[in-house]
C-alpha cells in the first residue's frame, strides 16, 4: 500500500472517457483553469469531471458513487489509474490525468487532507493505450440483450446482483439491482460496461454492497488471471518463434477444389477462407478456430486450408475424434480430390496393423500428401516428412493427453480447429486475441431451421413421425441410448412401424461391422436406423429429415444441439422429436426449453454459452481456475484475462 508523500490543496479527476484517454496528462495541466471553467456551462465536463480541494464539504459515499459513475474500478487497494480504493474514511484515488496516486481523508461530510502517494506509473502513453482496450473490452464482455428479471448480473465495483428491472426516475433510466440483505443498486444506462451476465457452474452468492469481500474475491482472481495469462503468452511467444515460410498460393488447384463444390458459399465462409489465407501468408504459424453451427461449411473451408499447404510442398493431417467421422472425411475428401494428383490416405482401426504401419511409413517418406485419421496419429510410431498443417475436428471431444500435444504441436505447426459448439476455453482464447477465430453463422442458401418438439415418450408420435418421412423416401434416425437394450428398442419399433427396415449401429460393434451398417444405410437398404450417440459426430446424410430421441433429459444441451444438426443437410423441412420421461428434474427441463428455444439456424454458438449457465457442472480453463470463475462469473474472469494479456503485451514490448 501506498504511503502519502506530499501535501496538495487540490485534485482533479478526469473521467474514463475516449476524449479524455486521448489526451496527455500534460494537457490537463496546461488547460486546468479552462477545464474548470467548463465544468460550470457544459454537461460533457460536469458529468466526467471532479475537481474536489481541501476543507471542501463532500459526502465521503457520493463521491464514491460519482467516481463509479465516470468509470472507475473499485479495488482492494489501488496500483494503476482508473482505480479508487476505500477504508473507512479514506479513499484512494489514481487519476486518469495524473502519474500519482493520491489520498483523499475526510472528517465528516469535509474533505480533510489530500495527499500524493508514492504509486505512480513509468510510462504514460502505454498507460492511456491499455485503459482504452480495457474500456473496449468492457463493452465487449458486457453483453446484456435480451435481459430478464432474475437474472444474475455482476457489477465491477459492487458484485453479484439479481437484476429485477429497468427503471426512470427523473430523466435518467437506471438498471435495479437486488443485493443481499435487501439492499438495492441503481446503475445509470450508458454505464453498461461496468456490468455483465454472471456465467457460471453454480447458483452464486448474492454480495452485500459495501463488504470488502468482494474486493477480495476480486483481487484473487485477477491474480490466477495474470499467472494464466503468463502461461498462455509463452505458448503465443513460442509460436511466434517458430517461423516457417509463408504458404504459396496455386489458383489452379485452389479453383479445381472450388470447382467440385456443390453448394453456394455463404459470405461467412468467404470470410473464413480469406481469414486462412491471410495466416498462411504471415510468418508465423497459425492457431485459429472455425465456429460454425453443424452443417454449416466447416469441413469444406479445412480441405481448401488442408490443400492450401499441400501446394506449398507441405503434408495435411486432420485429426477426429471417432472412427466414423474420420472414415466419412476420408471417403469425402478421396471424391474430391480424384482429379488432382494428391494422395490420401486414412489410418484408424479400420486398418490392420500391417495396412497401419505401411500408411506410417509413407508418410514418413512424404508419399502421402494429406492423411485423415483418429487419435492414432497421436502416436508416437507417427512421424512426418513434412507436416505443415493440423486440422482438428471437435478438439473438445479429445482427452487431457492429447490436448497436451495440441499445446506443443501449436507451438511449431499452423492448427486449424473446427468446432459447432465449443468449448468455454475456446470461447475464451478466441476472445482473448491469443488465438484468431472465424464464425460462420450464416446458413447455407436454401437451408430450413430444423421444426423440434419436445413432449412425453407417446408411441402414436413415433409412429406417426416414421410414416411420415418414409412417405416422403426419406430416412430417419432413432437415438437410443442403452447398449444393452437396444435390441429391444429394435423390437418395439418393429411391430410400431412395420412398413420400416431398421438397422443398429452403436460404440461396441466391431468397425467393420459399424461402417458396413452405415454403408447399407446410406445406400437405402434400410430407412431407420437405431443408434446410440454414436452418430453425434460425422453422419452427414441428406436423405435422412427426422431424428427421434427416446429419452432426451440424459444428453447435454450442446450435445442435443449437436444430434439434432445430424439431419437437416439440405432444402427439405426436417423434424426433430425429443422425448423424456413422466418424471424430469429441474435442470433437464431447463436444457429442453433451451433447445427449443434455439432451434433456429446458427445458435450453436449461442448453445454453448447456454450450456454453461445451466449444467451445473464442468472444467473451464483447467479446474484450478473454476472456483475463481464461479465467484465471479465467467465474463468478467474472461474480462480480467484479456486486460491481463494485454498488460503483459506491453510490459513486454516496453521492456
Amino acid at each position: 500500500m501506498g504511503s502519502p508523500t506530499t501535501n496538495r490543496n487540490s485534485v482533479l479527476i478526469a473521467g474514463i472517457t475516449p476524449y479524455f484517454l486521448e489526451k496527455g496528462n500534460f494537457w490537463f495541466e496546461e488547460n486546468l483553469q479552462q477545464i474548470i471553467q467548463a465544468r460550470k456551462t457544459q454537461s460533457f465536463f460536469k458529468n466526467n469531471v471532479l475537481c474536489l480541494e481541501t476543507d471542501q464539504k463532500y459526502n465521503p459515499y457520493q463521491l464514491l458513487r460519482e467516481l463509479d459513475e465516470i468509470g472507475y474500478e473499485k479495488v482492494l487497494q489501488v496500483s494503476e489509474p482508473g482505480e479508487f480504493s476505500q477504508r473507512g474514511g479514506i479513499i484512494d484515488v489514481f487519476p486518469l490525468n495524473s502519474n500519482n496516486a493520491v489520498r483523499l481523508e475526510f472528517l465528516g461530510n469535509t474533505i480533510d487532507n489530500i495527499s500524493q502517494l508514492d504509486i505512480k506509473i513509468e510510462d504514460e502513453s502505454t498507460t492511456k493505450l491499455l485503459l482504452k482496450k480495457k474500456l473496449k473490452s468492457q463493452k465487449l464482455f458486457s453483453d446484456l440483450k435480451g435481459l430478464k428479471g432474475g437474472d444474475f448480473l455482476v457489477h465491477l465495483d459492487h458484485g453479484i446482483g439479481i437484476y429485477r428491472q429497468q427503471l426512470a426516475i427523473g430523466n435518467q433510466s437506471y438498471y435495479q439491482l437486488e443485493y443481499g440483505a435487501g439492499d438495492a443498486l441503481y446503475v445509470p444506462v450508458g454505464l453498461e460496461r461496468k456490468l455483465s451476465r454472471y456465467v457460471g457452474f453454480i447458483k452464486p452468492g448474492i454480495s452485500r454492497l459495501g463488504s470488502l469481500a468482494w474486493q477480495k474475491i476480486k483481487k484473487r482472481a485477477k491474480e490466477k488471471a495474470e499467472n494464466l495469462a503468463r502461461e498462455l503468452l509463452d505458448i503465443y511467444a513460442q509460436r511466434t518463434m517458430s517461423l516457417r515460410s509463408p504458404y504459396i498460393s496455386d489458383e489452379e488447384i485452389q479453383n479445381q477444389i472450388v470447382g467440385t463444390f456443390q453448394y453456394k458459399e455463404t459470405p461467412d465462409q468467404i470470410q473464413a477462407v480469406k481469414d486462412i489465407e491471410n495466416d498462411m501468408s504471415k510468418p508465423e504459424p497459425m492457431d485459429r478456430l472455425i465456429c460454425g453451427d453443424v452443417g454449416f461449411g466447416k469441413t469444406e473451408i479445412a480441405l481448401r486450408a488442408m490443400i492450401k499447404a499441400v501446394a506449398s510442398g507441405k503434408q495435411s493431417a486432420m485429426l477426429c475424434p471417432t472412427t466414423i467421422l474420420a472414415n466419412q472425411h476420408f471417403q469425402n475428401f478421396k471424391d474430391r480430390l480424384k482429379v488432382l494428383p494428391i494422395k490420401i490416405s486414412l489410418i484408424s482401426r479400420l486398418q490392420t496393423k500391417k495396412e497401419q504401419n505401411h500408411i506410417i511409413q509413407e508418410l514418413k517418406d512424404g508419399r502421402v500428401d494429406v492423411v485423415i485419421g483418429t487419435h492414432r496419429l497421436l502416436s508416437d510410431d507417427v512421424a512426418f516428412h513434412n507436416l505443415g498443417l493440423l486440422v482438428v475436428d471437435d478438439e473438445q471431444k479429445f482427452g487431457v493427453k492429447q490436448k497436451e500435444k495440441f499445446k506443443k504441436i501449436r507451438s511449431s505447426l499452423d492448427v486449424l480447429s473446427l468446432s459447432a459448439t465449443p468449448i468455454p476455453r475456446t470461447l475464451y482464447l478466441a476472445l482473448s486475441s491469443l488465438r484468431n477465430v472465424s464464425l460462420i453463422q450464416t446458413p447455407p442458401e436454401h437451408r430450413l431451421p430444423i421444426k423440434t418438439e419436445i413432449s412425453l415418450f407417446n408411441k402414436e408420435t413415433i409412429r406417426e413421425a416414421i410414416i411420415n418421412e418414409l412417405k416422403r423416401n426419406g430416412q430417419a434416425y432413432f437415438l437410443y441410448n442403452r447398449v444393452k437394450t437396444i435390441k429391444e428398442a429394435r423390437s418395439f419399433l418393429e411391430k410400431l412401424v412395420p412398413e420400416a427396415q431398421f438397422s443398429i449401429i452403436h460404440g461396441r460393434m466391431k468397425e467393420k461391422d459399424l461402417i458396413k451398417v452405415l454403408g447399407d444405410f446410406q445406400n437405402r437398404k434400410t430407412n431407420v436406423l437405431i443408434a446410440t450417440t454414436i452418430i453425434e459426430n460425422g453422419l452427414d446424410l441428406p436423405n435422412v429429415n427426422t431424428i427421434l430421441v427416446a429419452d432426451a433429459s440424459l444428453l447435454g444441451l450442446s450435445q442435443a444441439h449437436q444430434i439434432r444438426g445430424r439431419i437437416g443437410r439440405s432444402h427439405i423441412q426436417s423434424f426433430a422429436y425429443f422425448f423424456y420421461p413422466s418424471r424430469l428434474n429441474h435442470l433437464a427441463k431447463k436444457r429442453l426449453q433451451a433447445l427449443k428455444e434455439t432451434e433456429g439456424l446458427g445458435m450453436g454458438y449461442q448453445i454453448a454459452l447456454r450450456d454453461l449457465e445451466i449444467r451445473g457442472a464442468g472444467n473451464i480453463l483447467g479446474k484450478e481456475q473454476s472456483g475463481n470463475i464461479n465467484q465471479i462469473g465467467l465474463n468478467l474472469y474472461c474480462q480480467m484475462l484479456s486486460d491481463a494479456v494485454e498488460r503483459l503485451r506491453a510490459v513486454k514490448f516496453t521492456s
